[in-house]
Parts: structure tokens; C-alpha cells; sequence
């Protein structure tokens, strides 16, 4: 069985053609998915079957054209912006730490927690927390000050 092939605009996960399985033989082999999200509405994403990889091709690349006339910076940014989000979070729990908490009015961390310079993220109001980054800090700190 052939792998999905992705489909790229850029940086961007545009879509896929995969060849089908599962299907009976005298259905279409393969299949097309275009569009992402978020960055558009859900609606907006399109999909369809081909007999063959090159008509699957085709009519991705039609219905591609179509979602992107519709497409403006922000709807890429905000793909990006996730995609950003999600390898952060990823990131965070492969080191063994704990997401924190969201100020939902605001959709940033609350304010009790910060980043320290060596990239983790610490409950500021617990002192056992805090004491283990205060070099770091102070450092951070100087280094901001000091005359270039």
C-alpha cells in the first residue's frame, strides 16, 4: 500500500492524496482531502475519489485553486499559529512538564506563571518553584541592561 502523499503550499499542510483501502475493487482507488484548518472554516475544506492517482491530482489541484482564491495572510497565520502551538506543547510534555493554565479572556498563560531563560515554565507564587530559577533570571536581567 502506497503512503498518503501531502500536499504543500509553502509551510503549509494544504492536503492529501492517499490511495484508498478497505474499499471494494469496483469503487475509486484513490482519494483527495483539500483545504486546513484553522485558518478556514470548517465548511470550506473539500474532498473527492479518482480512479487513478493523476485524476486525484487534478482535482485536488482544481478544488485547490478555489480554496485558495478564498484564502487571505491571516487565514495562513493562523494555521501557523497552531501548528506553532501544538509543537510547543509537545515540546513541553516530552520534557515531563505540565502545561499551564490559560487566562480564557485573554488566551495567554496566567500571570503566575513564567518562562524562565533555560525554557521552562514555573509557578511563579510557589517559592520552591521560583528559588531554582532566580540565577537565571538575574542573569537575563543584566544581560538586558548592559550597553551595546
Amino acid at each position: 500500500m502506497s503512503p498518503p502523499v501531502p500536499a504543500y503550499f509553502g509551510d503549509i499542510h494544504a492536503g492529501t492524496i492517499a490511495l484508498r483501502s478497505g474499499n471494494p475493487t469496483t469503487t475509486a482507488s484513490w482519494e483527495w482531502r483539500c483545504g486546513f484548518y484553522p485558518g478556514s472554516e470548517p465548511g470550506d475544506a473539500t474532498s473527492g475519489t479518482a480512479a487513478t492517482f493523476w485524476e486525484a491530482r487534478n482535482a485536488f489541484e482544481a478544488a485547490w485553486r478555489i480554496f485558495l482564491a478564498k484564502r487571505t495572510e491571516a487565514d495562513f497565520q493562523a494555521w501557523r499559529d497552531d501548528r506553532d502551538r501544538t509543537a510547543e506543547k509537545y515540546a513541553l510534555w516530552d520534557s515531563g512538564q505540565r502545561l499551564p493554565p490559560l487566562d480564557w479572556e485573554r488566551g495567554k498563560p496566567c500571570s503566575i506563571w513564567m518562562k524562565c531563560q533555560c525554557g521552562a515554565i514555573f509557578n511563579s507564587h510557589r517559592l520552591d518553584d521560583t528559588v531554582v530559577h532566580v540565577p537565571h533570571l538575574t542573569e537575563a536581567q543584566r544581560a538586558s541592561a548592559r550597553p551595546r
